[in-house]
């Protein structure tokens, strides 16, 4: 049994998967190397590698604009004057034991 025609067509204009090849198929994710493993487990990072991306030194007249509106305000926090913040197991506690009751 054979696939018909205008399946083959298709299957021809996909993108290839490491199912559909030999081993040694990689594709990646497109990020591309840093720097380079060393041989005791680390990694050493090539500067000359890095991307480095230029913003313009005068923004108010510059005409492309940001995904976020720069008009919004900070929002306050729910934790603010916990020192710990939202890793407080204090909090953690008293809210379990009001959720679910006293054990």
């Amino acid at each position: 049994m054979q696939p018909t025609a205008p399946l083959l067509r298709r299957l021809g204009r996909l993108a290839l998967t490491t199912k559909q090849v030999n081993g040694g198929y990689y594709k990646g994710t497109g990020s591309g190397s840093m720097g380079r493993h060393t041989k005791h487990g680390g990694y050493i990072i090539d500067y000359k590698k890095v991307r480095t991306y230029v913003v313009p030194k005068d923004l108010k007249d510059f005409k492309l604009t940001p995904f976020v509106t720069k008009t919004m305000e900070p929002l306050k926090g729910f934790f603010e004057g916990d020192p710990k913040g939202g890793l407080s197991g204090e909090r953690y506690l008293d809210r379990w034991k009001r959720e679910n009751g006293m054990d």
